[in-house]
């Protein structure tokens, strides 16, 4: 027995100095989920997010929650959503039940995203969306809150701003048109992929453009994931269009700017096309993407504020290309969750949520503020416009992205003038030039 006893209190010894040695031993982590198309770059963009997030939060000790700090552990879920709606269900009941994360971050394709936030709601988990756009997300936390209140839109702004962004910067380029080659009416084709999130943006755009003094000349739906488009370029090229407004977020983007250039189709690209966004796209379309612009949230050598340029550097640095936009799960982690768990002192969601609502703050993109509907309850959904979120408008221009808008942008007649740091004028492409000026 006393053999025993002194067994016992040397092991007990030998634990206290261990712990005393490593005092990280049973500390308790905060697991955040991150959930999207791993095998595609938006994907990519939202675990490099994630990870900058991570490793700048560890290397200051974590998270101070309460009287203790707690590190981050990221947990990887490939949603596979472009493909499959069920795999992105899948993967998102798994991190919350078989790795039990705290908080989840991501998420693209709008028709997967509402199927995954009902499963996070069920569990009452905060899930920050990173990169789908359809306003019916948000639109749910004001139609029931209490079920609803713990999603939070992270990027981008909702469809119906980025097709007003894509308007603004349509008449930028509209303007640019007319002046340099004389055209009196631009004609506008629409070209978007067969998705959910397209939907509102074709509708706000075929109503939208004939009062922007634009004519449209007809509508082109082609699958997200199409590898020839040539029927569409050649109709499209039959109308006589000056511009394509283009709303691609998947792969269809680099076929199209490639058999466009090919073609040398007479119209210039705006718009948006998720895939001009990354450095990969001159190669892959063998520097046929050329002139194409596209709205974007980050650009080499352009700065909205402070935070843009050491972000965007740090990221090249440790991932070898400019961040898109879904790697905005860096700002939700970094700039959103880590803050407001800190002012609550606890990873209690229905603590959290007040503050997260309320805090208005700056990311590398641009001021973060949640909006209200007009009967004044929470949307959690983004504040778009001057002294907020803008986007970038970014053209390439002989192999190297530019950013070419907001360039003496005036909101409204009184508002001040706005130009980012780095942004340089917009170039017409020369056989648009030789076809059109007279």
């Amino acid at each position: 027995m006393k053999k025993t006893t002194v067994s016992w209190t040397v092991l007990l010894g030998v634990c206290f100095v261990m712990a005393m040695s490593f005092p990280a031993w049973g500390a308790k982590t905060i697991k955040i989920g991150v959930i999207g198309p791993m095998n595609f770059v938006q994907g990519k963009g939202h675990w490099n997010g994630a990870v900058m997030a991570m490793e700048k939060i560890n290397a200051r000790g974590g998270i101070q929650v309460g009287n203790k700090k707690m590190k981050i552990k990221l947990v990887k879920a490939d949603s596979n959503e472009f493909l499959n709606v069920m795999d992105a269900t899948n993967a998102m009941e798994l991190i919350l039940t078989r790795d039990k994360v705290d908080f989840i971050v991501g998420g693209f394709r709008s028709e997967a995203v509402l199927a995954m936030q009902d499963i996070a709601m069920d569990y009452k988990k905060i899930f920050i969306g990173c990169g789908a756009a359809h306003p019916k997300l948000c639109l749910r936390v004001a139609g029931d809150y209490k079920r609803y209140k713990y999603f939070f839109r992270g990027t981008p702004f909702n469809s119906r701003y980025l097709v007003k962004t894509c308007f603004i910067q349509m008449a930028t380029v509209g303007a640019i048109l007319k002046k340099v080659l004389n055209i009196p009416k631009v004609k506008v084709a629409i070209v978007a992929e067969k998705a959910m999130w397209v939907d509102p943006m074709i509708k706000a755009a075929q109503g939208f453009i004939p009062k922007m003094g634009m004519e449209v000349v007809g509508t082109w739906r082609p699958s997200a994931v199409a590898t020839d488009v040539t029927a569409e370029l050649s109709a499209v090229q039959r109308t006589g269009a000056h511009m394509i407004f283009t709303t691609f977020s998947s792969s269809v983007g680099i076929p199209f700017a490639r058999q466009a250039g090919e073609l040398e189709v007479p119209a210039v690209q705006v718009g948006i096309n998720v895939e001009a966004q990354k450095d990969g796209f001159w190669k892959a379309t063998q520097g046929m993407g050329n002139y194409v612009m596209t709205l974007n949230t980050y650009c080499r050598d352009v700065e909205a504020n402070v935070l843009t340029k050491p972000f965007v550097e740090t990221y090249i640095k440790r991932f070898g290309e400019v961040p898109t936009y879904t790697a905005d799960t860096y700002a939700a982690i970094v700039y959103n969750l880590a803050p407001a768990i800190e002012q609550a002192g606890t990873l209690d969601a229905d603590k959290l949520i007040p503050i997260m609502e309320t805090r208005e703050y700056l990311s590398p993109g641009g001021t973060v503020g949640y909006l209200k509907d007009a009967e004044g309850r929470h949307l959690h959904d983004l504040k778009w416009g001057p002294g907020y979120l803008t986007s970038l408008g970014v053209q390439w221009q002989d192999g190297k992205l530019k950013g070419v808008w907001p360039n003496r942008w005036k909101a409204s007649k009184d508002a001040p003038a706005i130009t980012y740091k780095g942004i340089v004028p917009y170039k017409i492409p020369p056989w648009v030039i030789k076809k059109y000026k007279k």
